[in-house]
């Protein structure tokens, strides 16, 4: 009887051991680690914890529909850098951290392009403003050298409804860039500030590298402001060509920055098809936005005449649209990416040799 005694406790020691191994190890496990639904009904958006944190929080803050595709897309282009990034670091190839540098700094962008880094937003990031009806005389582009220029281009009847909303993408377009030029010469700051506090001689010399390419990088952004807003000046006083190759902004910065990279006449013939079928794709996403935009207006109004039935329908709808134009802007991200890394890694193959 003693020894039956003695057997069941220690084979409830050992469950008991089995329990608590298992409890520990499941701490550290892959599953305790992915991010999971908060409510159990709403699926998680993203693979890593901290994006979806910022896709939680922008659904409390109810961004203007649009805006709230942008920041998925943002979001999802974030996600595969990570990712990316993850694999390279177990395979030991970001030793001196540069580009963990980077992606540090492209979240911080994004927080502050959304009005999430907890400070105030006094930079007017709104651009779901799509209409040009929608647009008031005065400060539209909070910058009094864009606002002087359009005035004068909007006056001058040289241009047609037509080429007046192609030219005010064109303003939005710079806007948004010196926005962004804002954005990452603050970030660089604060970075400068931490690193300033950080005493460690071992890799002070990485330090000033990564903060020196940084610079650098600064000075090409303004640079290409300054291109672009001499562009603009010319567009305004001289309207738009005949024989101009692309209407889109985007579109026209990446043609002029491969006009610029040195490109042989075949590679530049092979680059501008690819620009025409991404012009396509940019369009095509616009368009959603703008269609996206609409059908939030519509599911307010049925929402407020409160037919339970059709408002289900139009929320269906709007769902659907929403997640197609976070799809578009994604692929549409994805590709503006990957162009500009062509561009400038052929720009840079041309200058060495």
């Amino acid at each position: 009887m003693v020894l039956n005694k003695m057997r069941l406790h220690s084979l409830a020691v050992m469950l008991i051991s089995c329990v608590c191994i298992g409890v520990l190890g499941s701490k550290y496990s892959r599953e305790m680690n992915e991010p999971k639904p908060s409510d159990g009904k709403s699926p998680v958006e993203f693979r890593i914890a901290k994006l979806n944190q910022v896709w939680e929080k922008a659904i409390r803050m109810q961004l203007a529909p649009v805006k709230q595709a942008e920041l998925h897309s943002d979001l999802k282009i974030q996600e595969k850098d990570e990712l990316q990034w993850k694999k390279l670091k177990a395979e030991g190839l970001d030793e001196n951290g540069e580009r963990e540098a980077k992606l540090r700094r492209n979240f911080n962008v994004i927080l502050a392009k959304y009005g999430m880094d907890g400070k105030k937003d006094t930079r007017g990031l709104d651009t779901n403003n799509l209409k040009d009806h929608e647009s008031k005389d005065g400060d539209i582009f909070d910058d009094p050298r864009l606002d002087k220029l359009w005035s004068k281009a909007k006056n001058s009847g040289k241009f047609s409804e037509e080429e007046l909303l192609s030219l005010r993408r064109e303003f939005q377009h710079h806007k948004e860039k010196i926005q962004e030029y804002n954005i990452v010469m603050d970030t660089l700051s604060r970075t400068e500030e931490i690193h300033k506090n950080v005493i460690d001689p071992l890799d002070g010399d990485i330090k000033e590298h990564v903060l020196h390419q940084k610079h650098t990088e600064l000075k090409e952004k303004m640079r290409n402001l300054n291109q672009g807003f001499e562009r603009l000046r010319k567009l305004s006083h001289e309207g738009f060509s005949e024989d101009s190759e692309f209407k889109e902004p985007r579109v026209i910065e990446l043609w002029e920055m491969a006009k610029r990279a040195n490109l042989s006449e075949d590679e530049l013939d092979s680059l501008k098809e690819e620009l025409k079928h991404f012009e396509t794709k940019v369009e095509k996403h616009q368009h959603y936005q703008e269609q996206l935009d609409l059908s939030h207006q519509k599911l307010k109004h049925v929402e407020a005449l409160g037919d339970k039935e059709h408002i289900l329908r139009t929320q269906e709808k709007y769902k659907s649209l929403a997640e197609k134009t976070r799809e578009m802007g994604y692929k549409m991200k994805k590709h503006l990416q990957d162009l500009t890394s062509k561009i400038s890694r052929n720009g840079l193959n041309h200058n060495e040799l």
